[in-house]
């Protein structure tokens, strides 16, 4: 559900969706709380709370709080101001690069929200003079720490990511540690000071945490990771605020069926192949999905994926994934050990008691129209769902980027930056369509012309490059209604 605030000023309205998503995080009705430039994106899950309970608790929420003061940190961070488009900004600006260093650390700035990547902050109270637009063509990689101006936002890249914001500095502050809480030293409403200095001190020790082995037993050894496997289970909400993206199965329909076969709960934490899996090595006896009972000292290859892009293997018990709420997805190298859960009961039926899973080269999927579907004429809301998109190799699991005719915007290709969940359908200004998977950023700049439905996003996960897509238009209840028919048509234990 996205809240927004249509009568008030940019400022106005961003600090009513940090107050209003504060409020909201702590309802048990509600996943997770986004703020973004001027709204705020609620996330709930339609088939346990109905759509209007949630409404209700967001227009109670909204109502004013006496005696709520908004959070007002005050952070100093140490900036050297070299960065590669420093000159750049400042012939922009008809300033000598010194004073432009000199007005920027001078300002006082005030967190908006945090999105594009964890911990990435973007704050309010750039000096107009210096506003710079982005980059032609991003960087593909920008340094961790890096000082930046896009359009009228500055920031810090709290890791290196590809990006296109000019480059002014540079400062050796942490600004997101997985483990720390919350992850993002930055958090919407916090106050920011840049201090100029001729040298940067060293970069504060991370966060000191204790190093465990796994609850669990160890069963596996990877000896070889294969292309690109990973622990992944249910998604994990509550960080989006910290730019945190919720992850999770890339199709959650198959991780479900993987589950049930070895007697887990459906969302149980698993390996997620994509086209080529791993090698193990057993250290345990194990039960393990499409392979069966596992001896200790056996090894197991995974070869390829043998139908769309994506497999699951659960482990009786489920794969223990270690990584603290923040951290991003990791892929297994050799040498990790894997640990699973006290086995359940065991499975009361085998994998051909549910329904094959059909995959085609054309993958029709059923979206919802976005919040920026009235920016596009007509005529191209009509051609993009009668068309077809090819997925190409740049997909992964931030998202599948779409080739084909290109659409046309009637008004500007970018919006002021607002909250995205995975499914969401972007389209920037080249006028290809970009699908947002489980790792996408929380918020995004790009008109959001429609959202794939929950019953859909396993095909989505099993859309390789080459794929064609094709779109059609479904309402709000006949998602939700599809949604809930999907999740009915698989008995899990």
């Amino acid at each position: 559900m996205l809240v927004e605030f249509p009568d008030m000023t940019d400022e106005e309205a961003n600090r009513a969706a940090v107050a209003l998503g504060g409020r909201l995080r702590g309802n048990g009705n509600v996943e997770d709380a986004i703020p973004a430039a001027r709204s705020l994106l609620v996330v709930y899950d339609p088939l346990r709370t109905e759509r209007e309970l949630i409404a209700a608790v967001v227009e109670r929420s909204a109502l004013p709080q006496a005696g709520v003061e908004e959070r007002a940190r005050l952070l100093r961070l140490p900036v050297v101001y070299d960065g590669e488009d420093l000159d750049d900004v400042a012939q922009r600006a008809g300033l000598p690069p010194s004073e432009l260093a000199r007005r920027h650390a001078a300002a006082r700035y005030r967190v908006a929200f945090v999105g594009f990547a964890p911990g990435f902050a973007y704050l309010f109270g750039l000096p107009p003079e210096l506003a710079s637009p982005r980059r032609a063509t991003p960087r593909p990689r920008v340094p961790a720490g890096s000082v930046a101006i896009g359009g009228a936002w500055t920031g810090v890249y709290p890791s290196a990511s590809p990006g296109g914001w000019k480059l002014i500095g540079r400062t050796s502050a942490v600004l997101f540690e997985a483990a720390a809480d919350p992850p993002s030293l930055l958090v919407p409403g916090d106050r920011v000071e840049f201090e100029a200095v001729r040298q940067l001190p060293a970069p504060r020790q991370p966060i000191a945490v204790a190093v465990a082995a796994p609850p669990g037993r160890p069963v596996f050894r990877v000896l070889s990771p294969g292309l690109y496997t990973s622990i992944q289970g249910a998604p994990r909400h509550g960080l989006g605020s910290s730019g945190v993206p919720p992850g999770g199965a890339m199709d959650p329909r198959g991780l479900a069926l993987a589950n049930a076969e070895v007697g887990n709960p459906r969302d149980a934490p698993a390996l997620e192949i994509t086209f080529a899996g791993p090698e193990l090595e057993a250290l345990d006896d194990a039960l393990v999905s499409s392979r069966g009972r596992i001896c200790s000292g056996e090894r197991v290859r995974f070869g390829h994926v043998r139908r769309g892009a994506r497999e699951y293997v659960a482990v009786a018990g489920g794969v223990v994934d270690p990584r603290p709420a923040g951290a991003p997805t990791r892929r297994l190298e050799a040498g990790d050990l894997l640990h699973a859960g006290s086995p359940g009961s065991a499975p009361s039926g085998g994998p051909e008691s549910f329904p094959p899973t059909e995959l085609h080269d054309e993958i029709p999927l059923r979206v919802v129209l976005g919040p920026e579907a009235a920016g596009f004429a007509a005529v191209q809301v009509r051609r993009f769902l009668a068309s077809p998109w090819r997925v190409t190799p740049e997909s992964d699991r931030r998202g599948l980027r779409l080739e084909g005719e290109p659409l046309e915007h009637v008004g500007a290709p970018e919006i002021a930056p607002s909250g995205t969940v995975p499914g969401t359908v972007q389209v920037p200004g080249s006028g290809l369509p970009i699908v947002l998977g489980p790792d996408g950023p929380v918020t995004g700049g790009y008109p959001r012309l429609a959202t794939v439905i929950g019953a859909d996003l396993w095909r989505l996960g099993q859309a390789r490059p080459g794929a064609t897509l094709r779109f059609s238009e479904v309402t709000f209840q006949e998602a939700a209604a599809l949604t809930r028919s999907a999740r009915s048509t698989i008995t899990l234990p």
